[in-house]
């Protein structure tokens, strides 16, 4: 048997076709989309101007360190008649002597006079105006950067919020035929796995991506603004370490593609193994299935180990390319420098542009295969969108009201197919009376519930009609139709609330006295007034309620819905003999003065019903009641018969 294992994750089918219809979906809020990327690249063009003025500043503060000793000063100090000519010789003395390690002593020694014109000055009102602005560029990108996260998020949230609004509004204007053919975890995936992809990636990748790709452009242009020489160098540097990267990366995608494959394996089998636990006991098959398991085990072991081994080399090597473009960047700055080509503040300026360099390339790369993931989920969830739906209603205008409908019902020459090549439902005829039981019996197969399906108008008729007190279903609405009947089904349904609230369930104005009565009806009073918090206690999953006490509360739901028609569908088959007979009696008393519909395998229910229909290969080959079937000796019998056969 196949296993079932995590999914992997799809690529788009049409990347380019996708993304265009998710834009256009968009168009509620282009503007605000517009305006959330052009802030987004306004706050990346600030922060690339940031590192220039930064280098204005380191060299202000560097130039005020250095003692303003040159030929020009110094002529002008000599010619100065306020200045003593002690001072000045003293001065020229001490100044013939200086070199490179006894600088900033033998100033320190010069007579205050002399040391008062040449001594270090940091031009503190440039560095306060370069500060200053600075301040104003990284705080302006920084709320920039702010009101753009917040737009995207608006934007995302809102566009999810809608997408599911029209997931849900479709899954009610979707065929029944749609749910037979897909599973109901695809379309629980799509609701929710699927659109908070989008909204996430939306939310994270469009705007990084015009960041990454606007300070990876401007960059490139700062520095060569900057210089050429140095621009080549922190280039160069950082593309020897992203080639490395691209090569482990093509070597380790494989190996990534194959761990998900071995852990959908793994969890595959051991999902069977735990399902089927007391067959493998009973058969003694533990070592054969711990032998398999190892095997497995192994496979993903071994592909996990080289695919951890080989993305962890990612992060060191990002290390390696900044630190390699830091060291490339600052001994080549260093030798500019030394031949006065640029200043110290340039070299720290470019150990800036290198990271505004590197970041964005993996940031380009990351965005990237997130888009491409929303390229896919978006496609799911439009393939889903443009299911089509069932035949509009608009032009209906026949109602039946509940409150004045006799009760009958008339198949007339029905036929369907869920596919137009084969007909399931050939030629059916019948006719209900109101307030008769008719129960339909057949093998598997022959058409039982596809005929309840049909009546409830699940699915469009290919020939013939169904008539509901002389009113065909094709001139009543869904809705009208719906509301006529009560069902109660082999698989119970309660969801997470108060037993009030399920047996009310679409119904306003219930007392809490009509349904106590319903429930004393159907006889699972009792069992409510031990629970907790009576019609109050919330019935849970984990509740500790069987089977029949289920059915029986759906009976009850039954009795307060109140409608004309009924339909039991193998309501019993879930429950044990003595349960079955508790069941039996609340769905003789739901029955009074409805007309109802039986389908039932235990034929020993439906021996009081009116008339019996047998069916077979989609067709009615007996029908009467439960005597009248049985002197026929026919199939009815032979079904009836068997059940007592050892």
């Amino acid at each position: 048997m196949p296993r079932r294992g995590p999914r992997i994750p799809e690529k788009s089918k049409d990347f380019k076709g996708s993304m265009k219809r998710l834009f256009s979906s968009l168009d509620k809020w282009r503007y605000l989309l517009i305006f959330s990327l052009i802030l987004a690249m306004i706050s990346a063009i600030l922060a690339l101007i940031a590192p220039n003025r930064l280098s204005d500043l380191t060299d202000t503060i560097t130039d005020g360190l250095v003692p303003n000793v040159n030929e020009e000063k110094m002529t002008e100090i000599m010619n100065d008649p306020n200045i003593s000519m002690e001072d000045k010789m003293k001065a020229g003395e001490i100044l013939a002597t200086i070199n490179d390690e006894n600088a900033l002593e033998k100033i320190d020694s010069l007579p205050t006079s002399i040391y008062e014109e040449i001594k270090p000055e940091i031009d503190i009102d440039k560095v306060k105006e370069i500060s200053l602005l600075l301040l104003i560029l990284y705080s302006v990108s920084a709320v920039l950067s702010y009101v753009q996260s917040f737009s995207m998020s608006t934007i995302s949230n809102n566009f999810a919020k809608g997408l599911r609004t029209k997931i849900s509004t479709k899954i009610n204007k979707l065929p029944l035929k749609y749910f037979d053919n897909h599973e109901t975890g695809n379309v629980l995936s799509i609701v929710t796995n699927d659109v908070d992809t989008i909204a996430m990636n939306m939310n994270n990748s469009l705007a990084s991506l015009v960041t990454a790709v606007t300070l990876f452009i401007g960059s490139v242009i700062m520095m060569f603004y900057t210089n050429w020489i140095m621009a080549i160098t922190a280039i160069l540097s950082s593309l020897i370490g992203f080639g490395f990267m691209g090569l482990i990366l093509g070597k380790s995608q494989k190996y990534f593609i194959q761990r998900q494959v071995e852990l959908g394996n793994l969890n595959g089998y051991i999902e069977e193994m735990y399902s089927g636990h007391n067959v493998v006991k009973a058969y003694n098959g533990d070592k054969r299935a711990i032998k398999e398991f190892d095997e497995l085990n192994e496979k993903l072991y071994t592909c996990n180990r080289k695919s951890q081994f080989l993305s962890g080399l990612m992060q060191p090597i990002m290390m390696f390319v900044g630190n390699f473009g830091y060291v490339a960047v600052c001994v080549v700055g260093a030798l500019l420098t030394m031949n006065d080509i640029i200043s110290f503040g340039v070299i720290v300026a470019f150990m800036i542009y290198v990271r505004m360099f590197t970041n964005p390339l993996s940031q380009i790369a990351q965005a990237m295969t997130s888009l491409q993931s929303t390229a896919a989920a978006s496609e799911r969830v439009f393939d889903f969108v443009d299911e089509k739906e069932m035949s509009n209603q608009d032009n209906l205008t026949h109602h039946l009201d509940k409150s004045k409908v006799k009760g009958k019902i008339e198949f007339k020459n029905v036929k369907f197919g869920y596919d137009k090549d084969k007909t399931i439902i050939k030629d059916f005829s019948a006719l209900a009376q109101p307030g008769e039981k008719i129960a339909i019996v057949g093998p598997t197969g022959a058409g039982k519930t596809t005929m309840v399906n049909l009546l409830m108008k699940f699915y469009e008729l290919n020939k013939g009609d169904i008539f509901i007190d002389g009113v065909a279903t094709s001139d009543l609405t869904r809705e009208n139709v719906h509301d006529l009947f009560v069902m109660v089904l082999q698989d119970t349904w309660l969801f997470e609330g108060t037993v009030r609230d399920n047996i009310k369930f679409n119904k306003q104005d219930v007392s809490d006295e009509e349904i106590w009565e319903a429930l004393k009806v159907v006889g699972v009073d009792h069992f409510v007034k031990t629970l907790p918090n009576g019609i109050d206690t919330v019935l849970k999953d984990d509740e500790s309620i069987s089977a029949g006490q289920k059915q029986l509360l759906t009976i009850a739901r039954g009795m307060i819905a109140d409608a004309p028609f009924l339909i039991l569908d193998e309501a019993t088959s879930n429950v044990d003999t003595r349960t079955e007979e508790l069941v039996q009696k609340a769905m003789d008393k739901l029955t009074e003065g409805r007309t109802s519909f039986i389908i039932a395998h235990r034929l020993s229910t439906i021996k009081n019903a009116d008339l019996i229909l047998v069916m077979k290969d989609g067709n009615i080959i007996e029908q009467g009641n439960h005597d009248e079937l049985i002197e026929k000796n026919g199939f009815y019998a032979e079904l009836y018969n068997s059940q007592f056969q050892n």
